[in-house]
């Protein structure tokens, strides 16, 4: 597997979590990038796809700061 991020090499790891469940630990399989460290699991990407969804777009073009004036 690609990292989506650097396009290093993904291996898989195993994640300890803490909290899926309440009944204690729970061992997790995800894939981290060896080059910058990218963890890709089906979580994470749930979570980052909740998050992309409400990303806010600034306006482009010149900023309209010609029509302040300034007193003397």
């Amino acid at each position: 597997m690609e990292c989506t991020r650097c396009q290093g090499l993904m291996l898989e790891d195993q994640l300890l979590d803490m909290e899926e469940g309440g009944d204690g630990e729970m061992w997790a399989s995800s894939w981290r990038c060896v080059n910058c460290g990218h963890a890709h699991d089906a979580v994470i990407e749930r979570n980052r796809r909740a998050h992309a969804e409400t990303v806010w777009s600034v306006p482009s073009g010149e900023p309209d700061y010609q029509e302040d004036r300034i007193a003397a």
